[in-house]
Parts: structure tokens; sequence; C-alpha cells
């Protein structure tokens, strides 16, 4: 299949016209990540959660219907006041070359997985091909084209892998905030992780809000110096609970973490609220 034939022009992900081009977003470039510490790990910072094959088809299956409300549609978005492509399960996201990277872009790190797996990527697409489309406007206008259509079906084909990906980047998490984290918080964020671990839905939890929103280290998600990631989540659990009633305590920590970041946001995105705690309700739930 050529990925990106368009009679009577061969496509090309870079030859879209940009006269649309969004401006760049001003402000500080992201900082370099941090080299990891040199002294040996406690075990607890392994992050290692064992996620059998039913149940990251499960996980899947549901991180998908959250980003994309299941459908194969939706596998291709650009959602509206976003500046970057969303793509995939996970709504990995695909910025055009030029504006400025706040949050993390994870779709080319997803091909680079696929890569890694020997899953051979639509002709002329690579992990460091920029989204051709420059806005929402001009990758709605094209959302039926060929070159689009054809992305969908490799990603509705690449569903399984896009899965393990995700839970990869939740494996990782645990180190990566320990690292960033205050010193004295550090034991707690390990505890928190392995207690909401302890129920499959508590799993899901971690595993699907890593990929909604980040690990909460990256210096340029936060508004108002407070982040929303992952290690915020932890850092908020109220008590010591365990199995169900720690993946309830994480789905009422993600709910007030959300809440300040709406609160602090520099637009209005209380828009966001009953979808975004629609989503944090599903931790709690019992598989």
């Amino acid at each position: 299949m050529l990925f990106l034939a368009l009679p009577p022009l061969l496509f090309c992900w870079q030859c879209i016209p940009r006269q649309q081009q969004t401006p760049p977003l001003q402000g500080p470039a992201p900082q370099p990540p941090g080299r990891l510490p040199q002294q040996k790990a406690p075990a607890l910072n392994s992050g290692t959660i064992r996620v059998s094959p039913a149940a990251a088809n499960r996980i899947g299956q549901k991180i998908w219907n959250n980003e994309a409300g299941g459908s194969v549609a939706g596998l291709t978005s650009w959602n509206e006041g976003e500046y970057f492509a969303s793509m995939g399960i996970g709504h990995f996201i695909w910025y055009p070359a030029k504006p400025r990277k706040t949050y993390e872009e994870s779709f080319p790190r997803l091909l680079r997985y696929l890569q890694s797996k020997g899953v051979q990527l639509p002709n002329g697409l690579t992990p460091s091909t920029a989204c051709p489309w420059p806005n929402s406007q001009a990758f709605m206008g094209q959302f039926q084209s060929k070159q689009l259509r054809e992305l969908r079906a490799f990603l509705q084909k690449t569903v399984a892998h896009q899965t393990q990906f995700i839970i990869q980047r939740m494996q990782a998490a645990l180190p990566k905030m320990q690292y960033v984290a205050p010193r004295q918080d550090r034991n707690r964020i390990a505890q928190q992780f392995y207690a909401v671990s302890e129920v499959p839905n508590g799993v899901y939890a971690l595993i699907d809000y890593v990929n909604f929103k980040g690990e909460g280290t990256s210096p340029t998600e936060h508004y108002r110096n407070q982040g929303w990631g992952l290690m915020q989540v932890l850092q908020g659990m109220q008590g010591n609970p365990r199995s169900q009633a720690a993946a309830r305590e994480f789905s009422a920590s993600a709910k007030r973490v959300l809440e300040r970041r709406i609160t602090n946001a520099p637009k209005d995105e209380s828009r966001w609220r009953t979808g975004w705690f629609r989503r944090c309700d599903t931790y709690a739930q019992p598989f």
C-alpha cells in the first residue's frame, strides 16, 4: 500500500501548503532532561508492574474509548483550540514544524517504538516527520483524504503495539518522577504508586493517566508552578489506602489536581472539566 500516493501527484508530508501556519507561541524553551542519579536506586524505584496480555487488551480498548470514543475516525484528530494533531488510541501529540512544543510530543516516539518492533511505517512517514498540516482548519479540510484514511487504517492495525507503548511509559514513570521529586516525597510516591497497582483498575488508572496528562516532570507542563501529571496525583493522595481504596483515592486526587489546573490556567479550560472528571471516575470502578 502506497500510503502517500495521491493521483495525479505524489503526496509529500513536507509539501502541504503552510500559508495558514499557526504562529509559534512565545515562552521559555523546554529544558533538557536531567541526568539520572549515579547512586544505586532502591528496588522500589523499578516501576515494574506485570500486565497480562488480556489485561493489556482491555486497557488499550478503554484508553481508545477515553481518547477517541473507540472510533476509527478518532484515531486522527485535532481538538478545538489546540495547535497540534492527536494520533492513535492514546491521542499521541504530533506538532507541525514551527509551533513551540509546550507539551511532550509523543507521536514520533510511538513511530520509533513501532520501528523497533519491526512494524513497517507507511511510505514517507518517519519519526522525524513533522505534522504536515499547519492547523486544525487545514487538517479537517483533508480529513477524508487518502493520506488520512490510510493513516487511520495503519493506526487501527497497530492498536496492540500502541497499548504496549503506553504501558512502557507507565513502567518508566516511577524512577523519572522520583528523580525530580523533593527527596522527602520519593518514598511516598513509590508507596502510593504500588498501592494503586494492587488492583486491575488501579493498574489501568496509572497507565491511562500518564498517557492522559504525563508524568508531571516536564518544566513546561505547569501553570503557576503547579503541575497536573501523575506525580502530582500521587503526591496529592490522602492517607495510606490500599487496593480498591487506593484506586478510589487516586481517582479523587486526580480530580483535585485537574481542578487546580483549571483554576490556574491562563485561559478558560473549564469546558474540559466534565470529560476529565468522567474519565477519572473510571479509575475507581473495579474491572
